[in-house]
């Protein structure tokens, strides 16, 4: 037979075949053809925020986001010295209240993405709120159920299927398929059975970070060509999934789609309600997952993302959605960032202060040298990300709070030119002075919007240093330990001996 396609472009780069051939998808393909039609032009690159220089350059505050002079001093205390991350109760409450208020139609479930920060007592504060959890790994899925995280609460969207998929399944916990190979595994674990199962799908586009483009790649953009995430729309749309799920008599009860973090929230919503046009290709799509990775503003002038503006709009599309195909689907939502990234700080000391400036030339800085670095907050590293950076007094007193101010360059503690804390923005090989309360040694030095993607994705053990305890922060000031800091003797605990006579 004759195969019939109709083709339209996303972007000046991007292009959408959907196949008509099939005729069980051609009615679905043709409304998602549709859709990114209609939406073509709020996929175009959007000039994305950076913090300005000026800013960065105003009076430094006497205080980090939540943590004043005394109380940073008594997370000290507790964790037994620096470095050390806290984490805001009262933070973590009030974003949980925001997503939780998502806007929707017929339902939502709140899941957090754990990779942002996976301490248990984060896992369990959420689950108490009666938020589910979203992992991305089987060793993410088995934490999760250490912690006390019923399997049935978990949703597993991963890189690469665990071995142990089908005990996962088995125990409750739902998977998303994120390629062909992993779909085909699947059905050949349950054939016949009718097992449910979620796709995730890459829409075409994707959008994170300082990147504007929604085609190319970036570090934090998971959707696109130019990502390996989730199933390419075209295999959904002209019947390669479709074929697959048949063979093996799966039910597809939920796609699921993630275009990346900190993305842009016009983008984000253009594809969330291209995504519902995915659901319609299976009648027995009960829920649409749309991801996370709602920006967070960390500096002054960087705009957190209004759940409310953009949840509105796409809940109007479910409702539009059921009126068609006589439908009412769930809404699932996977925040992280919007969740712990504020509510986190690391907090450090000055160990060292170098100049290399000199009276022939303009080239050198005034570097701080912190007790901390990319063995704890590696985004800086990674992605050019900018955190602010609070200087406070080494006595943890605010009476003694100074007031003069010195440009700096501020570093890590490691053996590598790369550990640096003040890039420029997006550009993590190029360094950047910040306008700093004058340091002295010893003096702390707070860094905020450090509760998501620190802790639980950095570089520890590099040059052998401890991983790094972690506190928990009360609204009335209580201090409570959440992680001890590591003996360095686990650092190398697994290591073995190979027998004599080797070498």
């Amino acid at each position: 037979s004759v195969a019939f396609f109709l083709i339209t472009t996303l972007s000046p780069h991007t292009y959408i075949s959907i196949n008509l051939s099939n005729m069980k998808a051609s009615r679905a393909s043709l409304a998602i053809l549709m859709a990114i039609a209609s939406s073509a032009s709020a996929f175009a690159p959007t000039k994305f925020n950076t913090p300005s220089s000026t800013l960065l350059r105003a009076t430094p505050a006497t205080s980090s986001n939540f943590l004043t002079p005394e109380l940073a001093q008594s997370c000290i205390d507790v964790a037994g010295g620096t470095p050390l991350y806290a984490y805001s109760l009262d933070s973590l409450a009030k974003s949980a209240d925001a997503c939780l208020a998502f806007p929707n139609a017929y339902g939502l479930t709140v899941r957090y993405a754990m990779k942002a920060c996976p301490n248990g007592t984060i896992l369990k504060y959420f689950l108490s709120r009666g938020i589910c959890i979203d992992a991305s790994s089987g060793y993410e899925v088995r934490r999760a159920m250490d912690m006390g995280v019923p399997a049935e609460k978990i949703s597993l969207s991963s890189q690469e299927l665990p071995t142990d998929f089908e005990e996962l399944v088995k125990l409750g916990v739902k998977i998303n398929c994120c390629s062909i190979s992993q779909l085909e595994r699947f059905g050949k674990a349950f054939a016949n059975t009718s097992q449910k199962v979620g796709v995730r799908v890459n829409p075409g586009v994707g959008s994170g970070g300082f990147s504007s483009s929604t085609t190319g790649f970036s570090k934090t953009n998971v959707g696109g060509p130019s990502s390996s995430f989730g199933i390419w729309h075209e295999f959904v749309t002209d019947g390669t999934v479709p074929a697959i799920v048949e063979k093996y008599g799966l039910e597809v009860e939920r796609i699921h789609t993630h275009i990346g973090s900190g993305s842009d929230p016009a983008i984000w919503q253009q594809t969330a309600k291209l995504s519902l046009s995915f659901c319609a290709i299976w009648d027995t799509v009960t829920s649409l997952n749309l991801g996370g990775g709602y920006k967070v503003g960390r500096n002054p002038d960087e705009k957190t993302t209004d759940l409310i503006e953009i949840g509105s709009p796409v809940a109007d599309a479910f409702k539009d959605f059921a009126k068609e195909h006589g439908r009412e689907l769930k809404m699932e939502i996977e925040p992280g960032t919007y969740l712990v990234a504020n509510a986190g700080a690391l907090v450090t000391k000055i160990q060292d202060k170098v100049s290399t400036k000199s009276s022939s030339s303009d080239d050198g800085h005034i570097f701080l040298k912190m007790d901390a670095g990319m063995t704890d907050v590696l985004r800086p590293s990674l992605y050019g990300a900018i955190h602010p950076i609070t200087i406070l007094p080494g006595t943890g007193k605010s009476e003694d709070i100074g007031t003069d101010v010195e440009s700096v360059v501020v570093v890590g503690h490691c053996c590598e030119s790369g550990d640096l804390m003040t890039p420029k923005p997006g550009e993590p090989e190029a360094l950047e002075e910040r306008p700093l309360r004058t340091a002295e040694l010893g003096d702390i030095a707070v860094m905020d919007g450090s509760g998501a993607y620190c802790a639980g994705m950095s570089t520890k053990n590099y040059n052998s240093f401890p991983e790094s305890p972690e506190v928990l922060v009360t609204a009335d000031g209580e201090v409570h330990l959440i992680r001890k800091r590591q003996d360095p003797k686990q650092i190398y605990e697994n290591e073995c001996d190979v027998p004599d006579g080797v070498f």
